[in-house]
């Protein structure tokens, strides 16, 4: 049998496939999500999320020096008080000496300008209902988030970490108007370098369980009420259309694996940077199967990052990103000493 078109000729060594492959995934693409906690001595480990703790101000230096050194883009700061200091408006979020002020602070002096500091812009982890927001009782007896009263309070918030030191601000609370509010709020006080990168479409999912153990939320019900339905691309797009209007600089998708589709539609549908976000549903299902034997992990791992970039997401947040980072350049050390 003659053949002209045989594709597989170009996937026949490992050297030929990287030299044609269309999508690859680099440090400086991605972005570490962290945690620091109040009043520990020493890292906390996070029981479902393998590999992943609570930090201490001394271990999320370390952590952010180790990040700028691989070459990642960044880390995203998260913050996690004591539990004695929540209360129902979440003050501690704006307070100067709250932890997550302090970890900015304290990151920045850190790394300087070698990597990005980010921080996450919302109250869920600093109130004691665990919302996303301060609550209000309806002529009906329902309870709510109240939306415009919390956009206040992310501007506010979003004004202290500058002050300690930002690079970029990540509202994730999808309240209404919180990005053009954090922006004239961040104008004002002579910030207008610091960037936003919206939550522009972020789903009610199931996959958020771990994360809510490594932030000790307080949430009893759900998020439905302002988040999005899992089932709605074009409000979605209509989300990401209106951040974009009022000023975020970068959009994101989160979760990323569930919504691969809405990725690739916001990628289509907009000129600046997209993001994604790995959750820590999706890294704990990797690590939990890996472990059991029933996945190659270092496989999984590659194709799912490789997924949501072929996507089109331009950033990936994802607890793998210096395991990723650190990986490459010891497969680099390794080639470089074959030759």
């Amino acid at each position: 049998m003659e053949l002209t078109h045989r594709p597989r000729r170009l996937r026949t060594t490992p050297v030929l496939r990287a030299m044609v492959a269309e999508t690859s995934v680099e440090p400086r693409q991605l972005v570490l999500p962290v945690f620091v906690a109040d009043g520990i001595d020493e890292p906390r480990p996070i029981g479902s999320m393998p590999g992943v703790v609570q930090h201490t101000l001394d271990s999320l230096r370390a952590t952010a020096a180790a990040a700028a050194e691989a070459g990642l883009a960044g880390v995203m700061l998260f913050g996690v008080p004591k539990p004695e200091d929540k209360d129902p408006t979440g003050s501690q979020a704006l307070a100067e000496d709250g932890i997550l002020n302090r970890a900015i602070a304290a990151v920045r002096a850190e790394v300087g300008d070698t990597t990005l500091v980010m921080s996450d812009v919302c109250l869920d982890e600093f109130t004691d209902h665990g919302h996303c927001g301060v609550l209000t009782t309806m002529a009906t007896g329902a309870v709510v988030v109240d939306n415009d009263a919390t956009v206040e309070l992310y501007a506010e918030m979003a004004r202290a970490h500058a002050a300690a030191g930002v690079h970029l601000v990540a509202p994730s609370g999808m309240m209404d108007g919180q990005v053009g509010a954090i922006r004239a709020a961040l104008d004002a006080d002579g910030a207008q370098d610091v960037a936003i990168l919206a939550y522009a479409a972020k789903f009610a999912s199931s996959f958020y369980g771990p994360f809510r153990e490594a932030v000790a939320s307080s949430l009893q019900g759900d998020r439905r009420a302002y988040q999005q339905d899992g089932g709605n691309v074009r409000e979605a797009l209509r989300e990401v259309a209106l951040d974009v209007e009022q000023g975020a600089d970068l959009v994101m998708v989160k979760p990323a694996l569930p919504y691969l589709d809405v990725i690739a539609r916001v990628r289509d549908l907009v000129d600046v940077p997209v993001a994604a976000y790995n959750i820590s549903g999706e890294y704990a299902m990797v690590e939990a199967a890996a472990a059991h034997g029933w996945i190659d992990r270092e496989a999984a791992i590659s194709e799912t990052l490789t997924s949501i970039r072929r996507a089109g997401a331009d950033v990936v947040l994802t607890y793998w990103a210096l395991e990723w980072a650190l990986g490459r350049e010891q497969g680099r050390g390794r080639r470089a000493g074959g030759r």
